[in-house]
């Protein structure tokens, strides 16, 4: 196969669960445990920090890879999903895995996939596990693709665990409750391993407690490690802050180009992450490689689709949050803003809280409902029923570029266009 006829069977030979949802969802570890043995067990080759969470995990991850990167440490990332090029899921020091190895890995192992059944994704884990050794990576930076205790991930070999925040999200798989969640999300906590907890929240905070005392693992909180001071909070330019260590105040006037309030929680959760590495001593990272790492992050790691401006005049962001905190937080962005009318180009895929999130949104928008182009997305007037249901008014639009060029056509200058609600409609607008 060439790289073409590789991804299509990737993307459509077996199931993938960001793409089809149900059907590719497995509860169990035994197929990744028999990939990862055929391939000579890979993850023990190299350091791995595992990070998940309900939302942040991305940004957490991005951060801390471009800090490791900036110290000169060779730095494997893996995260899903990606947005227009599946290898954004695979690199190395900010650098895509390349085709040929991509076509390589799957042509060999091809008969030990189809004999398996494997999903997509427990190829794709084993794919980076495998790139990773192979290429002697010193520490691997590793994203949960959903949950933890079952995610595929979750047979790294880390010297550092890290839960990001606790929402709704999932809900099928992992739980209706925050509880049970965050009992999901916990089963990343290793023997003797410490664990970094992004947000204090009083219907978690005990079972991450409890889970880390089972397994004897230093378990601290972020916030209790770090405290980011913004400097200013302009909502279209890079944030500033000062950071402080206990009472020391260690890095003055670090500039972050990852726009977005919530990022603030995202920076403290890498930043207490680095540090725990410096005090444990495997890996230190000084003063200058955490400025520029944060400074560079974008540059470093191919980072995009949160907050993203993507046009001006008029404005035009994006952002990938798509379950309810993550809207929350959009939202509490948009009151933080001078604009005169908000266009919001909305698609989602079928297994969301739909109504719980249309119903948080601001009534006095103007919705561009669309479909993103996947198996999984919700029909856009189906979309439009449950929205009209939750007060708010818009048409439909055959695509998400439809939608976008619509609300172009009407926006006036000093408007704010948010294209959002998946993943996978920012990645058709990027």
């Amino acid at each position: 196969m060439n790289y073409k006829e590789t991804l299509s069977w990737l993307f459509s030979h077996l199931p993938m669960f960001q793409r089809v949802g149900d059907p590719a969802y497995k509860a169990d570890l035994v197929n990744t445990k028999a990939i990862l043995s055929a391939l000579g067990n890979p993850q023990n080759g190299f350091k791995a920090i595992h990070i998940a969470g309900t939302n942040g995990k991305g940004s957490v991850s991005h951060i801390i890879s471009s800090i490791l990167q900036e110290a000169g440490y060779k730095t494997g990332l893996y995260t899903s999903p990606h947005l227009k090029d599946f290898r954004e899921r695979i690199k190395i020091n900010g650098e895509l895995i390349s085709e040929n190895n991509v076509t390589e890995f799957i042509t060999a192992n091809k008969p030990l996939f189809e004999n398996q059944k494997s999903s997509f994704f427990e190829m794709t884990v084993g794919m980076a596990f495998d790139h990773f050794n192979k290429e002697n990576v010193e520490i691997a930076v590793i994203e949960t693709g959903m949950g933890g205790r079952f995610d595929s991930t979750n047979l790294c070999n880390p010297i550092l665990s890290i839960i990001t925040n606790i929402g709704f999200d999932h809900t099928k798989f992992l739980g209706n409750t925050l509880e049970k969640i965050a009992f999901e999300k916990a089963g990343i906590i290793k023997d003797n391993i410490p664990v970094i907890i992004g947000k204090h929240q009083s219907e978690t905070d005990n079972i991450f407690l409890v889970t880390a005392n089972d397994h004897k693992s230093k378990l601290e909180f972020a916030e209790n490690i770090v405290d980011i001071r913004s400097i200013n909070a302009n909502d279209n330019t890079n944030l500033s802050y000062d950071i402080w260590k206990g009472d020391n105040n260690v890095i003055n006037n670090l500039s972050s180009p990852l726009s977005g309030l919530y990022q603030n929680e995202n920076i403290t959760t890498a930043l207490a992450s680095i540090f725990t590495l410096n005090d444990a001593g495997i890996f230190y990272m000084e003063e200058e490689h955490i400025r520029n790492g944060i400074e560079n992050s974008i540059k470093n790691t191919g980072f995009y689709g949160r907050w993203q401006t993507i046009n001006t005049n008029p404005l035009v962001i994006c952002d990938a949050g798509h379950n309810i905190d993550g809207i929350k937080s959009i939202i509490n962005q948009f009151r933080d803003m001078l604009y005169n009318q908000l266009h919001f180009v909305i698609g989602m895929v079928a297994d969301k809280d739909t109504f719980e999130i249309l119903n948080l949104l601001p009534k006095n928008g103007l919705y561009y409902y669309c479909k993103p182009n996947i198996p999984r997305g919700l029909d856009e007037k189906s979309l439009a029923d449950v929205a009209f249901k939750a007060g708010l008014n818009g048409k439909t639009y055959t695509s998400v570029t439809q939608a976008l060029n619509s609300a172009k056509n009407n926006a006036s200058v000093d408007d704010l266009i948010f294209v959002g609600g998946s993943t996978f409609v920012v990645a058709e607008v990027i």
